[in-house]
Parts: C-alpha cells; sequence; structure tokens
C-alpha cells in the first residue's frame, strides 16, 4: 500500500503526518480519511482550486491532469510545475510527499 507523507501545515496538520494509501483514491480522498482537512469547496468535481497541493515526491506516479484540471490549476494560488488538484490526482503505486499550499483562492474557509 503506498504512503503519502503530508508535509507540515499549520491549519491542517501542523505536525505533518503519514498516511497508508489506496491505489486509485485521490489525494484529498486519502487526506479526509484520515482526519486531515484540505479544503474542497466544489465537493471533488474539478470546478475550484481550494484542494490544491504540489505534489514534492512522486509526482510522475500520478496520471496525467486533463485539461479541465489544467485550466482550474491557472487560477491556483501559488501554482507550481508539479502542482495538482489533490481531487483529481489519483495515487499509484509510489510513495508520495505533499505540501499544501498557505493560501487558497478562497477569501473565507468553508468547513466540511
Amino acid at each position: 500500500m503506498p504512503q503519502i507523507v503530508f508535509l507540515p501545515h499549520e491549519v491542517h496538520c501542523p505536525e505533518g503526518k503519514v498516511v497508508e494509501a489506496e491505489a486509485g483514491e485521490s489525494i484529498l480522498e486519502a487526506a479526509l480519511r484520515n482526519d486531515i482537512e484540505i479544503e474542497h469547496a466544489c465537493e471533488m468535481s474539478c470546478a475550484c482550486t481550494t484542494c490544491h497541493v504540489i505534489v514534492r515526491e512522486g509526482f510522475g506516479s500520478l496520471e496525467p491532469s486533463d485539461e479541465l484540471e489544467d485550466d482550474m490549476l491557472d487560477k491556483a494560488w501559488g501554482l507550481e510545475p508539479e502542482s495538482r488538484l489533490s481531487c483529481q490526482a489519483k495515487v499509484g503505486a509510489e510513495d508520495l510527499v505533499v505540501e499544501i499550499p498557505r493560501y487558497t483562492i478562497n477569501q473565507v474557509s468553508e468547513k466540511h
């Protein structure tokens, strides 16, 4: 079972966290299942950028993003070449190291 290492984030996981992931589930699904409450204002429908993450290791093991995700990512705060929407990035066979950006484009956080 692959692991996802979430780097420390002052709000979502201050100490960082290592979680087990199932191949084929999204990074966001694995995070939520392990009490890492990454914001996802569009309920995982690829219609916003609030679940934007940066995949620091293992990026190449993810399936490529599609045109819709790429269009949404263009609106993300702090976009980097290894950026993905965590609701769309499906875990493969490799371990991942993921950074949750400090900010989103949302002015107000939406609790789920």
